[in-house]
């Protein structure tokens, strides 16, 4: 049984509540972690799709967040 600061830091270190790693369940982690609702909708409608499928969600959102880093980088010089 971790100290209460001890669970407050792993909670603060996951981005969860306290509440949560004591008795709470993943939605409610998610739920926590997302201020977008309709963001937070489609990765649990994604989360339903085949492993294939999934693969490409996952490569377009990297090759997206990788375009708006190499403009950022671009934009800074």
């Amino acid at each position: 049984m971790p100290s209460s600061e001890t669970l407050l830091g792993l909670a603060d270190a996951l981005g969860v509540s306290a509440d949560y790693l004591m008795d709470g369940h993943i939605e409610d982690a998610a739920k926590a972690s997302f201020n977008d609702r309709d963001l937070l909708r489609q990765f649990q409608e994604t989360e339903k799709l085949a492993d294939d499928d999934k693969h490409v969600v996952k490569k377009l959102l990297d090759a997206f967040l990788l375009k708006k880093q190499i403009d950022n980088l671009s934009a800074r010089s």
